[in-house]
């Protein structure tokens, strides 16, 4: 299909659900996430979420884990770890 031809199909089929207040809705709802997907390209897909925990998980079994001490800022902790979270690949 044509970019024109998608573009009078959206059209089409939008006069429909626009007649109905509860699907257009629907509709506005869905597409205000697919734009912030689109505008947005640090987000994961659940499956993507999941795969980097898992990994994460393992580099922890495999000791990789860095601990952040109990009176330790968050300031200090990066300005001390950046450079091992980099060599990581993070």
């Amino acid at each position: 299909m044509t970019a024109l031809q998608l573009n009078a199909e959206f059209y089409r089929t939008m006069g429909i659900i626009a007649e109905d207040e509860a699907l257009l809705t629907k509709v506005l709802k869905y597409a205000k996430k697919l734009v912030a997907k689109k505008e947005d390209p640090t987000l994961l897909t659940k499956e993507e979420f999941f795969r980097r925990v898992d990994e994460a998980r393992e580099e922890i079994r495999q000791g990789k884990g860095i601990r952040m001490l109990p009176n330790e800022s968050l300031d200090d902790f990066l300005r001390v770890h950046v450079d091992v979270l980099s060599a990581y690949g993070h």
